[in-house]
């Protein structure tokens, strides 16, 4: 079956603010995972964010880890600009780097191996994930970690009866994005369908000592402007990508009115605004 690329193609760079919004947000939820792998990683030489988008969590890991040298890799180059921006304005861009190009091809041209690699939520973005693993793996050093940020919960911003439309928006919501993620999967160039145990998919491609912990972000209302921002730019880029074609009338008609800015139900003023979202984390070491 053919399927419609222009729905599932993503303009990363265009896509700039939100995902910093985003990251910046959810700081809390990355700090508390760094602070995770710092107590199970030695001290790292060179640390390697696959798929770094804006450069919001490699910098997180520089702050983190001050002995480190920290590579951002992605293949927006504007991304890596703002990335580079972000590392010279928190002081160590002469322990940061870029590296612009596709993964995970673009990793046979690391100077060095990785002690660590970071992957958020990158290798879902790619045809054949397993091969793409074997390749995350084969660039670590001896005892190096691999760190796997896929999973976790959808994320929540309002309660399933809204007072407007019908109760469970969020939850039809969620099962729109499963299906464009579907459909994401499938149009990806040499896409393999692929069980998506990543524990297992981790030993497969030669690494041990698999470890999962997932990390709650909560939020409570009454949500802040930048909280509010983000769940607007959120749920607008749904609206816009995702909901049109696949929401009834009159789910469409409350996410309208929820992204509309004068309607004391929107998202910019209703005071029970929250988030709350969970992300796991996987991680597999290379044997020495």
């Amino acid at each position: 079956m053919a399927h419609d690329h222009h729905h599932t193609d993503l303009d990363w760079s265009e896509m700039a603010p939100l995902l910093e919004a985003q990251a910046e947000l959810f700081t809390p939820l990355y700090e508390r995972a760094i602070a995770w792998l710092a107590r199970e990683v030695t001290e790292p030489g060179l640390i390697v964010d696959a798929g770094s988008g804006p450069g919001v969590v490699s910098c997180l890991f520089a702050e983190a880890f001050p002995g480190a040298r920290v590579l951002a890799v992605d293949s927006a180059r504007p991304l890596l600009e703002r990335a580079r921006d972000r590392a010279a304005r928190r002081g160590f861009a002469d322990r940061f780097d870029t590296l612009s190009g596709e993964l995970p091809q673009v990793l046979a041209e690391l100077e060095y191996p990785a002690d660590l690699m970071w992957a958020s939520r990158s290798l879902h973005h790619l045809g054949d994930q397993r091969a793409a693993l074997a390749a995350f793996a084969a660039r670590l050093a001896p005892g190096g970690t691999l760190a796997l940020l896929e999973g976790g919960l959808p994320s929540r911003f309002l309660p399933r009866d809204l007072g407007i439309g019908r109760p469970g928006l969020q939850a039809r919501l969620d099962a729109v994005q499963e299906e464009w993620f579907t459909r994401m999967r499938a149009d990806l160039p040499g896409s393999v369908a692929e069980t998506e145990d990543w524990p297992a998919l981790l030993t497969s491609a030669g690494l041990k000592q698999t470890r999962t912990r997932s990390f709650l972000l909560d939020l409570p209302a009454p949500a802040s402007d930048r909280t509010r921002a983000y769940v607007a730019a959120h749920l607008s880029r749904l609206r816009a990508d995702v909901g049109a074609e696949s929401l009834d009338a009159d789910d469409l008609a409350t996410l309208d009115r929820l992204l509309d800015a004068a309607d004391p139900a929107s998202v910019h003023r209703r005071p029970d605004l929250f988030v709350l979202t969970a992300y796991t984390v996987h991680t597999a070491v290379r044997p020495v």
